[in-house]
């Protein structure tokens, strides 16, 4: 069974995805065809991400690391990055039976009504591998390991439940689509505080400052595109070490420019071909459940978040954010961890963030320094048992992604800095019994939460197709 799953998720979200959709798509009544070219464009989407997530890896990466050794940065937990961290995740024991135990978990939430969402989002399933595999070795039992993956899977097709109507309000285009993904969802109890806070401050509240007002206010200084280039532009003359320097490598500095403009224009381009895919499905979805299932409320297609991290403000604030928090963790005394191959991932901060924050700049900056503040010392803090499962894993698999330098802990911003994840280790390994007993009570009251709101909403569903039938007899 382990090798069944390692190869339907080295397949790939882009192989799998037309496989997926084309199934899904006839089941519920779509021509094949139709089906089969919505499962193709997500599929090309995911392709299209990858190669500008690629671009933004290999242009970036080499700057920042030539950054580290000139103005010696190096601390002492090594960011090994999401592949790393989700290899780590997958080739433990916890990790080779994710998929189907949280399967089953979501079908039996879906039964008793405590769930709206199906997560097909089957390659973001490394997030949960990846707490269990961390509470395993921490606890050295197998049993701990899937209990804090399943509980992290609970809460989080909860707060996909709770945060989908807001989502589905703020982005455009997706109806019946919810973000059940643990990284996004740890932050949403953030952006609703920090969003509520600043709104009580005299002129804050004030303050509508989001994307696109930033691109009529500011005209070419406000674009992401142009942003992206002065950034890029930026890190590329601290990579000199003098003025002449600068002008020897101008070629190459104005190369990371646009190299970085190039990833802010590209991105929103190919979320688009994920949103056409998904369209047709989530019509689809919407009028099988409305013809079959009268006043049911209506199911959501958990998927990835990378459907929406080409939003302006998104892009805006993760550019700005990058530098910053470079910056921060040299300083902030504690952490030990620098994030750089991490630095990709920053985007998928915000997809959770952005339906509270309703796309203000300021509020979604404050909102991700906070949170990533908080993830570096959380990564710090994690460190140790994150490099025994991946020094594990390296013994059994020799995968030399998962190598960590000698004298270096390993560590990613990606979900090792979740708050989600951390709670979860922390009651887990530090409390055991207790920690359990107050996961399972906050799981356990989620439940009955998310139950009576679907209860209530099919009611009231029911009582206004009741009304309208009556109108029209």
């Amino acid at each position: 069974m382990e090798e069944v799953f390692k190869y339907i998720i080295g397949l790939g979200a882009a192989v799998m995805m037309p496989v997926i959709f084309t199934i899904l798509g006839v089941c519920i009544g779509i021509r094949p065809g139709d089906a089969l070219k919505s499962g193709l464009k997500v599929g090309v989407g995911f392709v299209g991400l990858s190669i500008v997530t690629a671009l933004l890896t290999s242009a970036l990466g080499p700057a920042l690391n030539t950054v580290v050794d000139i103005y010696d940065l190096q601390l002492h937990v090594f960011d090994m990055g999401w592949p790393a961290a989700a290899a780590v995740a997958y080739n433990t024991a916890v990790g080779a039976f994710i998929i189907p135990v949280c399967l089953g978990v979501n079908i039996l939430m879906l039964v008793t009504k405590t769930t709206r969402t199906v997560n097909i989002d089957l390659w973001n399933y490394w997030h949960f591998a990846f707490i269990g595999a961390v509470i395993y070795f921490a606890c050295d039992s197998l049993a701990w390991g899937f209990f804090g993956a399943i509980i992290c899977y609970i809460i989080t097709l909860i707060i996909a439940d709770i945060t989908a109507k807001r989502f589905q309000r703020f982005y455009k285009d997706m109806d019946g689509i919810s973000i059940p993904q643990p990284f996004c969802a740890g932050f949403v109890p953030f952006a609703w505080a920090i969003s509520k806070g600043l709104d009580k401050i005299p002129g804050i509240c004030r303050l509508e400052i989001d994307a696109e007002g930033m691109k009529k206010k500011f005209g070419l200084l406000g674009e992401p595109l142009f942003l992206g280039v002065v950034v890029g532009v930026a890190i590329g003359c601290l990579t000199c070490t003098s003025g002449a320097e600068i002008v020897d490598r101008i070629p190459y500095i104005l190369g990371l420019g646009i190299k970085m403009g190039a990833v802010m224009e590209l991105i929103p381009r190919v979320t688009v071909l994920f949103i056409e895919g998904l369209k047709p499905i989530s019509d689809a979805t919407r009028s099988l459940i409305a013809r079959k299932f009268k006043g049911a409320d209506g199911l959501n297609i958990g998927m990835s978040p990378a459907l929406v991290i080409g939003h302006p403000t998104t892009l805006v604030v993760s550019l700005l954010l990058i530098p910053v928090v470079l910056f921060l963790a040299v300083v902030l005394p504690g952490n030990q961890f620098l994030p750089l191959a991490s630095l990709a991932g920053m985007f998928y901060v915000f997809p959770l963030v952005l339906p509270y924050t309703k796309g203000n700049v300021l509020k979604t900056f404050i909102t991700g320094l906070v949170v990533v503040v908080l993830g570096l010392y959380m990564v710090t803090n994690i460190s140790s048992w994150f490099t025994l499962a991946a020094r594990d894993v390296f013994a059994a698999t020799g995968d030399s992604a998962v190598a960590i330098p000698a004298g270096f802990s390993g560590g990613s911003l990606d979900f090792a800095g979740s708050p989600l994840a951390w709670v979860i280790f922390q009651l887990t390994h530090g409390l055991k019994w207790i920690g359990a007993g107050a996961l399972v009570l906050v799981a356990m009251g989620m439940m009955w939460w998310n139950r009576v709101h679907i209860i209530r909403n099919q009611k009231a569903m029911e009582a206004a197709n009741s009304t309208e039938i009556q109108s029209t007899e």
